[in-house]
């Protein structure tokens, strides 16, 4: 006869409970709802168990104890998921929260597997230093960077991903290797842009950049400029310098009427920024307006607390090579046809130091000036906003979009989001990962959708 569901589990509570504090070992139905969620409250996946690892030595184990009893795997580390992709169903959930070490020296950043993006810019202000991130602070930095990583110092500083010079990294078979200097040079690539879909990611080394102030803005202008607003900001990102990064949102306002904020950072000599600022002021009539000189973890912690967990979310993405009137319109429209008025889109800028990398130099499968797309749906029931948003801009995107914010059903962009690195891409997941243990953000199909 064959083992039981129950036979697999006991045998991987005991195999567990000889190297791993049992206190760490969530099992429990109740104490497993509390440790499965994540920071959308539409994701009810429920695992088997979750082993809160403090070490490398313990996902080891965990990992090989989930292939010995025949158990799925997942990966949490910041849980900022909307997919539940951290949580598989019937899983082994390897919990990395409790290792969120972070130590620096000459300019790298030495990351363990847990930490939160807030962790490692408040070590590098501590140094006069500044990280490549998002705008969220309580995002995990890991999985951030092994996607890609978007945000406000794009121009100045690259991707997250192209910040990355070395990971250590938990294979399947529950062997460590490393990537980069004095490891292997293909895995780093694939890292650097492919997502964590290769291994157990436990630490990271990242790059810093001298850099202890950013001038930032805010400006707020009215749903009736948004034509003049949206033309002027796609004029003004096609030229922008390095040093000048501008993100735009339609978002409700404090009343819930709908905005448009366009928000520049900019991270070159202080005393040159006052123009750049002003010509965003330019684009229309600000209901409100705020410049500051800040350091880069101030900018990171603006958004503290407009992200909670808890609330249902739902994201899709679009790349735009430009913003076109037939495109902004597009977005206006996909706007005003949202259910939830909690919803909202925002508008990355991706140029400057981060187009200077050739496509082939990492697995990242986009490399010219774009516009990244975020559609963001809050508010429950779910109603499938996104979805038709993304729809409705596809006629004027670019194929593929941000590994990072695809969906489980967005095969299609899937196929086309690594470019030209797809093939190389999959010949690396089938040398580190033949079984497909390991999933995190979505890969082009491949061999027959191995």
């Amino acid at each position: 006869m064959g083992t039981t569901e129950g036979e697999r589990i006991a045998a991987a509570l005991g195999a567990l409970s000889r190297t791993i504090d049992p206190a760490r070992i969530v099992t429990g139905c109740a104490e497993l709802v509390a440790a499965a969620a994540v920071w959308s409250g539409a994701i009810d996946h429920r695992p088997r168990m979750v082993v809160r690892c403090r070490s490398t030595a313990e996902v080891q184990q965990a990992l090989r104890t989930a292939r010995e009893c025949g158990l799925p795997v997942s990966v949490r580390s910041g849980g900022h998921d909307w997919t539940g992709r951290a949580i598989r169903p019937g899983a082994l959930v390897i919990d990395l929260r409790e290792m969120r070490e972070v130590s620096i020296r000459d300019g790298i950043a030495t990351v363990a597997g847990g930490a939160t993006a807030d962790d490692v810019a408040a070590a590098a202000d501590g140094e006069g230093l500044a990280l490549a991130t998002g705008t969220v602070g309580a995002v995990g930095i890991v999985g951030l960077t092994l996607a890609g990583g978007y945000g406000p110092l794009c121009g100045r500083l690259g991707l997250a991903a192209d910040n990355l010079v070395a990971a250590e990294v938990v294979l399947a078979d529950g062997q460590v290797v490393r990537a980069g200097q004095h490891g292997d040079a293909d895995l780093l690539w694939a890292l650097r842009g492919g997502g964590g879909n290769f291994g157990v990611v436990t630490s990271i080394e990242v790059a810093l950049h001298p850099l202890p102030e950013v001038l930032v803005g805010s400006f707020r202008f009215s749903l009736e400029e948004a034509d003049q607003v949206l033309a002027g900001y796609a004029e003004l990102v096609s030229r922008a310098p390095d040093d000048l990064t501008v993100l735009l949102a339609i978002v409700p306002g404090a009343d819930g009427t709908p905005v448009i904020v366009v928000s520049p950072t900019w991270s070159g000599a202080i005393p040159d920024g006052p123009a750049a600022m002003d010509e965003v002021a330019a684009l229309g009539t600000p209901l409100a307006t705020t410049v500051a000189a800040m350091s880069p973890l101030t900018r990171l912690r603006q958004l503290d607390g407009a992200f909670p967990n808890g609330p249902h979310y739902e994201i899709r993405t679009r790349n735009l090579a430009q913003l076109t009137p037939a495109s902004a319109a597009s977005l206006l429209e996909a706007y005003s046809a949202r259910v939830h008025t909690t919803s909202f889109l925002n508008v990355q800028h991706f140029h400057g130091r981060a187009t200077q990398l050739d496509v082939r130099d990492t697995a990242f499968g986009r490399r010219e000036d774009h516009l990244m797309v975020e559609m963001i749906e809050r508010g429950e029931p779910l109603s499938g906003w996104t979805r038709n948003t993304s729809a409705t801009l596809a006629p004027h995107a670019l194929p593929g979009g941000y590994p990072n914010f695809l969906g489980p059903d967005d095969q299609e962009q899937a196929q086309a989001a690594y470019g030209p690195n797809a093939a190389r891409l999959m010949e690396i997941k089938d040398r580190f990962d033949p079984e497909r243990v390991i999933h995190a953000t979505p890969l082009p199909v491949h061999d027959g959708g191995r």
